[in-house]
């Protein structure tokens, strides 16, 4: 009997997905676990595999459409079983162009003798140019001459006969000077040739001060682009985060002197040993695991009438990718040594870029990290990611002027911390307390490592 293939649901916020490409073709013999075809969800693009085996005997979706949880994308069958025609067995195809009806051979027939006729009247009528001066009576000649004057002729009243001698008859055809509009110089108001000279300079110089028209440049055309699975899906959340929770926002200077030291310190060990270097992002994200494994109220969450405090720190850590922001867990992650948290981020974060996440790999954190330094930001607040109850967001380290412990003016490096609290479990002396807790650890970094 065959079986249908139906889009599932890769993911808790996943209402659609789109069919990137199929793997298998039709006629396929597919066994159990195959890769039938990559999904791209709201988070990631992902494989999915199939739970039976056959023959592909039918394809509904082809590459590159969006397609609803549940709806069918294919048709399995077993080797050798027909595939009812009359659509008792396939699932409904997701068209995305509607079918053209078929004409009716009759009327294509007279569709076809009526247009035949209309071309045919169309070649028999001879084709008609009507110009306004030949309506006029002006001959072709006439108007293509007055049609290559630079100068429009402007005409004499009927009768009058213009005085003047042959050279300033010459030079007027000559300079565009219509003999007409001149009050002759000469003997009796005759037309001589320093009249027709004064003229043409005359039109000369209007011409020469004549702007010329402007080159019109044009505007750069806006650009609508299509929003992706992971777009919407961001919008929606972060739109209810801001509406529905109460955001309170705490920060913190951190000396990162002893941080920066340390961490020189331990990467030079780790070189020498083949090791992998730490980032200060690694010890960041450790101190938050600590601290908030110590206060645990911040590693909580609102559910209608309770509070749900989780009893490990699955630590998200945001990782931009080209589509948006995805963010990968550590897994209890108080329980892992910072090289632990160091390597694993590393690779969730590459896997992200190249979208291969599995769900449970960016689902189920219960609070996160956001770390805008390496973009040279000095400070902001992150949105909480709900259902969480604390984002910390962290700045890139900033080298500047310092009292120190001497009361003397010394260089220094800061870097300060944010905190966004969600205030329905947050109060301000909890939030105040774990932003404490990170600084100390910051600016006591050896205590990350024991």
């Amino acid at each position: 009997m065959p079986i249908a293939i139906e889009m599932p649901k890769l993911s808790d916020t996943m209402t659609e997905g789109t069919l990137v490409r199929w793997i298998k073709k039709v006629g396929d013999s597919v066994a159990v676990g195959d890769v039938l075809a990559e999904v791209e969800t709201d988070k990631a693009t992902m494989e999915m595999e199939a739970f039976d085996e056959g023959v592909l005997a039918e394809i509904y979706v082809q590459d590159g459409n969006k397609v609803e949880v549940g709806q069918r994308l294919a048709l399995l069958a077993d080797k050798g079983e027909k595939v009812d025609a009359d659509g008792t067995n396939p699932a409904t195809e997701i068209k995305t162009t509607p079918e053209k009806e078929e004409d009716n051979p009759d009327d294509a027939s007279t569709k076809a003798s009526e247009t035949k006729s209309a071309l045919q009247k169309k070649e028999d009528t001879p084709d008609i140019v009507r110009t306004k001066e030949s309506a006029a009576g002006e001959t072709p000649a006439a108007a293509q001459t007055a049609k290559n004057s630079q100068i429009a002729p402007i005409e004499s009243k009927a009768g009058d006969r213009i005085k003047a001698s042959p050279l300033a008859k010459k030079m007027a055809a000559e300079l565009g000077v219509d003999l007409g509009r001149l009050q002759g110089s000469g003997p009796g108001g005759r037309i001589v040739r320093e009249d027709v000279v004064a003229a043409g300079k005359s039109i000369s110089s209007k011409q020469a001060v004549t702007p010329k028209s402007p080159t019109i440049v044009p505007a750069p055309e806006d650009k609508r682009i299509p929003i992706s699975g992971m777009r919407k899906t961001i919008a929606a959340r972060l739109l209810e985060s801001k509406t529905t929770i109460p955001h309170f926002y705490l920060q913190a200077e951190i000396d990162a002197e002893p941080l920066t030291s340390l961490r020189q310190t331990v990467n030079a060990a780790a070189e020498s040993a083949g090791l992998g270097k730490l980032t200060v992002n690694d010890f960041i994200l450790k101190a938050t695991a600590v601290a908030a494994s110590r206060i645990p109220l911040v590693n909580a969450a609102f559910s209608g009438d309770s509070i749900i405090q989780f009893a490990n720190v699955q630590l998200a850590c945001a990782v931009a990718v080209d589509e948006g922001l995805v963010t990968p867990v550590i897994r209890e992650a108080q329980r892992k040594t910072i090289v632990q948290i160091s390597a694993e981020i590393k690779d969730l974060a590459s896997r992200a870029r190249s979208k291969k996440l599995k769900p449970e790999e960016y689902q189920g954190g219960t609070i996160t990290v956001s770390n805008l330094g390496g973009y040279g930001v000095e400070q902001f607040y992150a949105i909480i990611n709900p259902p969480q109850a604390v984002i910390v967001s962290v700045g890139t380290i900033v080298k500047k002027p310092v009292i120190n412990a001497a009361g003397q003016l010394a260089p220094g490096q800061r870097i300060i911390l944010g905190v966004s609290c969600d205030h329905r479990v947050v109060d301000g002396a909890v939030g105040a307390q774990f932003l404490g807790e990170l600084k100390r650890f910051l600016e006591n970094p050896t205590l990350l490592l024991i």
